[in-house]
């Protein structure tokens, strides 16, 4: 069963977006079978820091998951490496912790340290994506709705390009990760059947200076006047490529439209300023849903299995009004 976050209690979640002192890394756990008292030991591992989406998620994680609010959080970011994210998880087993949660980088390979989780009693939430293992293997999951995410982005194309002849590019997200899968295919179902022709597509790894060299490329190849869109899983490649562009005499949102996925503030100010031409937001404040979560499944209460965050999307003058409020 799916369950839809209502967005005014997804905005509760501005508050958590101050910097957050607790957690340490995956090595340095107190090593206890368990909490102290009230106290909920969690094992947090996170994809890495690769982009300004995933700053404001980790940041949002670990205040939702503060001694204040009555738990001990281990901590680990694994810089988009599966082994040591893996890694990372088998140190929370091993230290007893009461929980863990899991944004894993990629889909696959999770199956084994999954079953050792769970021979352990050691549940595990998964936040922001998703694995490719049975659901048995994981208490719940909490994220936003990648695919619709790309099916909003390229019904946009759809609606402004799809009757004209067009040339994309597109600038994938971290090869194997549900993001990069689901946005993509969302995307291409709603181009489906337009004039909208995919002339090339690589892997910036969610990250500005990956998106910059990838745009970097495909302009040596293409030239500005050989393509008329870009498609960016992430605003830190759209960013990048809005570099690229101008370094190659291009004007980004003019000479070449961008559309991305994220709705980050670096995202929304290009959007205000005509860089961008349209953003589907996909919402980080996961933290308070993660927790909940996470008591519930401790307490032996039953819990969907999936757990969707509410987006919006963004033209340009909506943008205008709302970036001064904006939390992230």
């Amino acid at each position: 069963m799916k369950t839809k976050f209502l967005t005014g209690i997804a905005m509760l979640g501005a508050l958590a977006l101050v910097a957050a002192g607790c957690g340490s890394d995956s090595d340095s756990g107190s090593g206890s079978g368990g909490g102290s008292g009230d106290t909920i030991k969690v094992g947090f591992a996170q994809t890495g820091s690769e982009s300004g989406w995933r700053s404001a998620n980790t940041e949002n994680m670990k205040q939702a998951f503060s001694k204040e609010n009555g738990f001990d959080l281990v901590f680990n970011a694994a810089d988009n490496d599966p082994a040591a994210q893996i890694a990372a998880v088998r140190s929370f087993i091993n230290q007893r912790v009461d929980a863990i949660v899991i944004a894993p980088i990629v889909e696959d390979g999770w199956d084994d340290v999954l079953q050792e989780a769970a021979d352990a009693d050691i549940p595990v939430v998964l936040e922001d994506r998703t694995v490719t293992s049975s659901d048995d293997l994981y208490a719940s999951w909490v994220g936003d709705d990648f695919k619709k995410e790309g099916e909003t982005a390229g019904q946009w194309a759809a609606d402004n390009f799809g009757d004209t002849p067009t040339k994309m590019v597109v600038l994938e997200g971290t090869t194997g990760s549900a993001p990069a899968n689901d946005r993509a295919e969302g995307f291409d179902s709603a181009i489906g059947g337009t004039q909208i022709e995919k002339i090339d597509s690589q892997t910036g790894d969610f990250t500005r200076d990956g998106g910059k060299k990838v745009m970097e490329g495909f302009l040596q190849k293409y030239g500005v006047d050989g393509i008329d869109l870009v498609f960016a899983h992430n605003d830190d490649m759209a960013l990048g490529a809005i570099e690229a562009i101008e370094a190659a005499g291009g004007k980004p949102g003019e000479d070449i439209k961008i559309v991305s996925i994220d709705a980050v503030h670096d995202g929304m100010q290009a959007l205000v300023d005509g860089k961008i031409n349209f953003i589907v937001e996909c919402n980080p404040l996961l933290g308070d849903y993660a927790a909940d979560l996470v008591k519930k499944v401790l307490d032996g209460t039953d819990v969907d299995k999936q757990n969707y965050a509410e987006d919006g999307s963004f033209t340009q003058d909506q943008a205008k009004e709302v970036i001064d409020s904006r939390p992230y």
